[in-house]
């Protein structure tokens, strides 16, 4: 029923840009925390923006430092898009890029998964940095 799902990956040359998206569709209850994390080949899941929409925090948007300057998270709450805006890319930041939602209380809405509640996954795109 929930579904959440990544677009806007491809392949680019380092220096270049990316907008991912993230279409939220079929939650049961409203999410409580948005967010955008990734995974390179061989590599930890690795938390990089979140969005608290509770209303309970003054700093909604809490980015992980390896995603501060060149990463920016949005968000279109009409349309239920996520949005995170990719700048000066590198090699490194060749990773499958995946967005989650979490609906349960008990969480925390920092960019570490294992502090969630409850995560519901989309099934990620691919971004690929490479000359």
């Amino acid at each position: 029923q929930a579904n959440l799902m990544e677009s806007g990956g491809g392949s680019v040359q380092p220096g270049g840009s990316l907008k991912l998206s993230c279409s939220i569709s079929g939650l049961p209850s409203p999410a409580l925390c948005l967010g955008w994390f990734r995974q390179g080949p061989g590599k930890e899941r690795e938390g990089l923006a979140v969005l608290s929409t509770t209303g309970s925090s003054t700093v909604p948007i809490t980015y992980a430092n390896i995603a501060k300057g060149r990463f920016t998270l949005s968000e279109d709450n009409a349309k239920n898009v996520l949005f995170l805006e990719m700048n000066n890319l590198q090699p490194d930041d060749t990773a499958m890029y995946y967005c989650a939602a979490d609906l349960r209380p008990g969480g925390f809405c920092v960019p570490v998964s294992s502090s969630w509640a409850d995560p519901i996954w989309g099934q990620g795109t691919q971004v690929t940095v490479s000359s």
